[in-house]
C-alpha cells in the first residue's frame, strides 16, 4: 500500500493519512471492541508520528564545504579530480534516520555535475560525508546549492532544507612540458639574421646587478660604490633587452573546428608553447582570436605566464571571423622579427595567405596543425614557402613534434 503511494502529491498523502486515521476512529466508535480500540491507538501513534516528521529540522539544516586536495579560489589543471567535504548540522530533537545529500557543481557555460549520496546523523546530529568529482575539464567552476532531504522510516513523507556553500575554482587547460624546440632559435632569427643577433645582445639601461670588472669596459660602468666597498673593481650589470620574441596565435573561428575535443586541443598546445617560452625565459605573447580579440604583449614572468592562462581557461570557439581579418587589424601590435606560432585546424589558400602576410611584414610564422588533417599536400606547400609545419595528433605528441626537425 505505502508503494503504491508513492507517487501521490504530498498535499494528497496528508488526505489519505487523515483519511485512513478518521475510518479507524469511526470503526471504535461504531463497532467498540479490543480490536478497534488497538487499531486506532495505532493509527493515532503512527499519525502523530508522521506529523511531527514536518519539524524534524531539516530545513534549518546549515553546514560548511571544503576542498582536501586544493583551497577555495585555486587554480587546477585540466584532467584533476577535486575531493569535496561536507559537514551537515541539522538542529532540532526528532529522529531522522537518515539525510540523502545532493550536491551540484556547475561549469561556466558547460554542464552541471550532481552528486548524491548519503549519511546517519551521529547523536549530536551531525554528519560529514565525502565525494570526489570525476576528471574535469577546462573552465570555471562553481557549487550551486545543496539539497539536504529525509524521509520517515516508512518512505511516506519526504522533507527538504536547501544549504547554499558558494566556492568556486578554476581548472586552467592541460598541458604537456617541452622538452627543447630544436628550431626556434633559427626561426628566432628569421630571415634578419645578423640584425637579430644584434638586437639579442643589446641591453637596456636597467641595472640588473654588479659583476666583477672586465678589461675594456667603459668608466660609466664602473659600479663605483660597490668597488670602494669591496676594495676590488666592480661594473653595473644591465639588462639585457629584446630576448628572443613568440607570440602564440590561437584560432578561434568557430567554424575551423568540427569537434569541441579538437579546440581543447588548440587549447592545451597554445598553453604548453607559453609554458615552454616561460620555462627557457622567452618573451611570449597571445593573440586569442575569437568574437572579442585579445592580444597581450610579449613579456617575461610568471605574472605574465598566469594572466594568459588565466585567459585560456575560459576561452570558446566563437569567432566569426578569419585569422587574415583578425591578423589584419592587430599588425600594428605584430613587431618584425617576431616568431609567430599560429594554433590552427586550417589548412589551404586562407591559411596560406595569412603566412604571406606575416612574411611580407618580416616575421618569421610556422604553424601547429592541431588534428594533422591534410598533413602531406600541406606539408609540401608550406615547405616551399619556407614555413614550419608541426602537426599535432594528440597532445602527447606535442614534446617528440618539437624536438625533431618539422616534416
Amino acid at each position: 500500500m505505502l508503494q503504491a503511494l508513492k507517487g501521490i502529491r504530498p498535499s494528497s498523502k496528508v488526505w489519505v493519512l487523515f483519511a485512513v486515521w478518521l475510518c479507524s476512529l469511526l470503526f471504535l466508535l461504531f463497532q467498540g471492541g479490543k480490536l478497534a480500540f488497538m487499531l486506532f491507538i495505532m493509527m493515532l501513534v503512527l499519525t502523530v508520528y508522521l506529523s511531527l516528521g514536518k519539524w524534524s529540522g531539516i530545513k534549518g539544516t546549515v553546514g560548511t564545504r571544503a576542498l582536501i586536495n586544493t583551497e577555495s579560489g585555486a587554480v587546477l589543471e585540466a584532467g584533476h579530480s577535486v575531493e569535496v567535504q561536507l559537514t551537515v548540522n541539522i538542529p532540532g530533537y526528532w529522529p531522522i534516520p537518515y539525510v540523502l545529500l545532493r550536491d551540484q557543481l556547475v561549469r561556466k557555460g558547460g554542464e552541471t555535475l550532481e552528486f548524491t549520496t548519503s549519511f546517519v546523523p551521529d547523536w549530536r546530529r551531525r554528519g560529514r560525508l565525502m565525494y570526489v568529482t570525476p576528471q574535469l575539464e577546462r573552465g570555471y567552476y562553481t557549487f550551486g546549492e545543496t539539497i539536504c532531504s529525509t524521509e520517515d522510516i516508512f518512505g511516506f513523507f519526504e522533507h527538504r532544507g536547501t544549504i547554499r556553500l558558494p566556492l568556486s575554482f578554476s581548472v586552467l587547460p592541460k598541458t604537456v612540458p617541452i622538452r627543447e624546440w630544436t628550431q626556434f632559435r633559427h626561426l628566432s632569427k628569421g630571415n634578419q639574421n645578423h640584425s637579430a643577433s644584434t638586437r639579442h645582445t643589446s641591453e637596456t639601461t636597467q641595472i640588473n646587478g654588479v659583476r666583477e670588472y672586465h678589461y675594456g669596459d667603459r668608466l660609466s660602468r664602473v659600479h663605483w660604490n660597490a668597488t670602494a666597498r669591496t676594495g676590488t673593481w666592480k661594473s653595473k650589470e644591465f639588462e639585457r633587452e629584446a630576448l628572443p620574441r613568440i607570440v602564440v596565435i590561437l584560432d578561434r573561428e568557430a567554424a575551423s573546428y568540427e569537434s569541441p575535443e579538437q579546440f581543447e586541443l588548440a587549447v592545451s598546445i597554445a598553453a604548453s608553447l607559453l609554458q615552454f617560452a616561460e620555462q627557457k625565459q622567452l618573451a611570449a605573447g597571445l593573440l586569442s582570436t575569437g568574437r572579442n580579440s585579445v592580444f597581450f604583449e610579449p613579456g617575461l614572468g610568471r605574472a605574465k605566464l598566469s594572466e594568459m592562462m588565466h585567459h585560456l581557461i575560459g576561452v570558446q570557439a566563437d569567432g566569426a571571423h578569419d585569422l587574415i581579418h583578425v591578423a589584419d587589424n592587430r599588425s600594428r601590435q605584430l613587431s618584425s622579427g617576431t616568431v609567430l606560432a599560429v594554433v590552427s585546424p586550417n589548412t589551404g589558400a586562407s591559411m596560406l595567405k595569412v603566412m604571406g602576410w606575416m612574411q611580407t611584414r618580416q616575421m618569421t610564422p610556422c604553424h601547429f596543425l592541431v588534428g594533422g588533417n591534410g598533413k602531406g599536400d600541406w606539408s609540401t606547400v608550406l615547405r616551399s614557402k619556407g614555413v614550419p609545419l608541426y602537426a599535432v595528433h594528440e597532445l602527447g605528441g606535442l614534446s617528440s613534434v618539437l624536438g625533431g626537425m618539422p616534416r
